[in-house]
């Protein structure tokens, strides 16, 4: 064992395992303060561990378009691929209003949004269109999986059908709606482990739940792996959430001093 001071290595970014999404709410409790320099006080110390930044639901319209150009400039400065949340897509989209939506995007210099389904519907055809559609116009697509209020568990298999027809599109990794792992895990005692053993597990990214931090979060690294993909961390759990993956804090036991003692 080397003598070195030195914390258990991470693959650096771009990563494909252990990746964290972090939900960028604006100023709030939860999220950044001050402004844009709220973000690049973040950034120049947690930058290293935010894999991607998603601008919570709507703010793209909520903000002042001038702080989310900013935000969005700081991120990618920062190699913190930004992107705005799927509730503004599904809005406009439920609006017939997609043009605005990438009007909107272009003023602030969001290249990159969230394709989801939390309250609409689309045919498999109709969401490959989209994607592509907005793909062959520069935007960067993120795909998010479920319903924020399922009626029944999800299926593996739906949801690995999915994964693979947006791969199709180049999509790497899916997000999956929290409201589905919470209602998997609570009408299951196995569904979470089903979920870990199937083949494109590495390819999901699992909503945590902000508002259950820290014992949440823990809980999907007991039963997933510290090098499990994870969404929606507040900017004020980042740099807990990388010590957690390390072993580092109470919550996970310090079990980094496990194999020292």
């Amino acid at each position: 064992m080397s003598n070195a001071l030195e914390l258990p290595p991470r693959e650096g970014k771009p990563r494909k395992r252990g990746l964290t999404t972090m939900i960028d709410f604006g100023p709030d409790e939860m999220g950044w303060s001050g402004g844009p320099g709220g973000i690049e006080s973040l950034l120049k110390c947690a930058a290293d561990y935010i894999d991607h930044a998603k601008i919570y639901a709507m703010n793209g319209l909520l903000l002042p378009e001038e702080t989310v150009k900013d935000a969005a400039k700081l991120y990618r400065d920062y190699d913190c691929h930004p992107f705005a949340g799927g509730m503004l897509f599904e809005f406009a989209y439920a609006k017939n209003a997609l043009d605005a939506l990438e009007a909107l995007l272009r003023r602030e210099e969001l290249m990159g949004f969230e394709v989801s389904e939390n309250y609409i519907t689309l045919a498999d055809d109709e969401r490959k269109g989209l994607i592509e559609r907005f793909q062959k116009n520069g935007f960067d697509i993120v795909y998010e999986f479920g319903r924020k209020a399922p009626t029944e568990p999800m299926k593996l298999d739906e949801l690995g059908a999915v994964i693979h027809s947006v791969a199709e599109c180049g999509i790497e990794h899916v997000i999956v709606e929290q409201s589905e792992i919470d209602m998997l895990a609570e009408t299951s005692a196995t569904g979470l482990d089903e979920l870990r053993q199937q083949n494109w597990f590495d390819r999901i990214i699992i909503e945590a739940d902000p508002y259950r931090f820290p014992q949440q979060p823990v809980e999907l690294i007991n039963t997933f792996g510290s090098d499990v993909n994870l969404c929606n961390i507040a900017p004020g759990q980042v740099l807990r959430l990388e010590g957690f993956r390390r072993g580092i804090g109470r919550a996970v036991g310090y079990s980094i001093m496990d194999d020292l003692l």
